[in-house]
């Protein structure tokens, strides 16, 4: 079968390969992303302004976060880190070094996927930065085409990323087979394969169609989430399994919304108090929101500048005003008769990445 790149791919699925970790959960995916130091409030690396953390005073918008420790528990017991660095609309060769380069800045949880055709180029980036593979939290997604045999599925994707399991494996759309592969997984985890399992760009129907045959509930759900669609209402509801939600598109992602996001005038303005950036501030609010990011990039500045987010902390009444700036829309706004069909076309063969 022809080899399909990462780039083309994304074209073909209208740019939602992510809900996976950036549908552009990509910083790197936009030129405005790539350019994160133009919003840069006069930053220091010391930061003696920033105010101290207070590590046992975790306020009401992050329930279970230890801010201190960069971690959550899961509804399965297994810690996993709150903020990571995702793959999507990344070349193999970029995927690599970005891996590589964030495991050496500290993060410990990657993102990829089978559609973003760079599962081998991650797990190469994971070998190259010498940190132990059970300090490393790794999440991969499988791809709609592979529903129908999710073993065979699952023994590929962890040859392709060169690990023995893999700690969190989601379904990537809900479309196809998802219930009887959500079954599979559940028999993936029993097998020692999987340590967690979870969903990804699942709504409140779907999510219930696989709550009402599901033994292991879903440790985590991943959709588009940022301070202009801050999904509350499936934050809630997923409340009742213990499930947590982890952003693609944490920092807005397409469709300009993250130029508008790192323009506007609330976010700037707590930025200037903070003395970080527009990103930085995004991202800190995610994480005191009680939502796992996965921001992504090329550029190793921004991939460190990202992670420079736990030697501050913003108030409640900062939490409050960029609330307020829930808008309810998407970016991804793609009908669902049009998703299914382009998505459901989209069927390479995920062995032919570099």
């Amino acid at each position: 079968m022809k080899k399909i790149t990462i780039t083309a791919a994304a074209l073909l699925l209208g740019l939602n390969l992510v809900g996976c970790t950036n549908t552009s959960d990509n910083q790197s995916g936009t030129t405005v992303s790539e350019n994160n130091s133009d919003n840069t409030i006069n930053q220091s690396t010391e930061n003696e302004n920033a105010a101290d953390v207070n590590a046992d005073d975790i306020s009401e918008y992050n329930p279970g976060f230890d801010l201190k420790a960069g971690t959550v528990t899961l509804n399965n017991g297994i810690e996993m880190p709150i903020l990571g660095i995702g793959t999507f609309n990344l070349t193999p060769e970029q995927a690599e070094e970005s891996v590589y380069n964030a495991l050496t800045d500290g993060y410990r949880l990657i993102d990829t996927a089978n559609a973003y055709m760079n599962e081998r180029a991650v797990g190469r980036g994971i070998k190259k930065s010498g940190v132990p593979r059970e300090e490393i939290f790794l999440t991969t997604k499988l791809w709609i085409s592979e529903y129908d045999d999710v073993e065979k599925a699952i023994d590929e994707t962890l040859e392709r990323l060169d690990v023995d399991y893999i700690d969190l494996l989601l379904l990537h759309q809900p479309y196809g087979s998802y219930v009887n592969a959500y079954k599979a997984l559940e028999n993936a985890v029993n097998e020692g394969k999987v340590r967690s399992i979870g969903l990804s760009n699942f709504y409140e129907k779907k999510f219930d169609e696989i709550m009402n045959t599901a033994t292991i509930p879903p440790a985590v759900l991943q959709n588009e989430l940022h301070p202009y669609y801050q999904e509350k209402e499936m934050k809630e509801y997923m409340a009742k399994y213990g499930t947590i939600m982890e952003a693609w598109y944490p920092l807005g992602g397409r469709n300009g919304v993250q130029s508008q996001l790192f323009a506007d005038e609330t976010i700037l303005e707590i930025a200037k108090a903070h003395n970080k950036t527009a990103a930085q501030i995004i991202l800190r609010w995610h994480l005191q929101s009680g939502t796992i990011a996965i921001p992504g990039s090329s550029n190793p500045e921004h991939i460190q500048e990202n992670f420079d987010i736990f030697d501050f902390e913003l108030t409640n009444d900062e939490m409050r005003k960029i609330e307020t700036l829930d808008k309810g829309e998407r970016g991804y706004n793609m009908s669902e008769e049009e998703a299914e069909k382009s998505l459901t076309s989209f069927n390479p063969d995920f062995n032919s990445q570099d």
